[in-house]
């Protein structure tokens, strides 16, 4: 088996955090995982917003995000238990995260939105 990678937190860039939060469904296993002390497995984030996600593309997920340096991933058995290193990022950059996952959050309810209008307007 190969080691799971982590950058130690002087390489993280800020460059790798936007490109790994980029993608909705990386915002959303982040915010998941932001708890104090949670760990959880990758199967936890099958279904995302009611879309169940194919275990290879959930794996890719959670690829980009620890070699970004935002989770720290531990195999346990057979299973890869996941947990956040939002302390180091904020530590590194302070207020990154949280801005952009009030940005990602304030997208999330303006697409709601106008979703919710289209379906009154037909």
């Amino acid at each position: 088996m190969r080691p799971l990678l982590h950058p130690a937190a002087e390489d993280i860039t800020v460059e790798a955090l936007l490109h790994a939060l980029a993608d909705p469904v990386r915002v959303a296993i982040c915010t998941g995982l932001s708890g104090p002390g949670c760990s959880l497995n990758c199967s936890s984030f099958r279904d995302i917003r009611n879309e169940p996600i194919p275990k290879s593309t959930l794996s890719q997920h959670f690829r980009i995000l620890r070699e970004a340096g935002l989770i720290r991933s531990e195999r346990r058995g057979v299973e890869i238990l996941n947990s956040s290193r939002f302390a180091e990022v904020e530590a590194r950059f302070p207020g990154l995260l949280a801005a952009i996952v009030n940005a990602h959050r304030i997208q999330l309810a303006e697409k709601e939105a106008s979703s919710k209008k289209r379906k009154r307007a037909d």
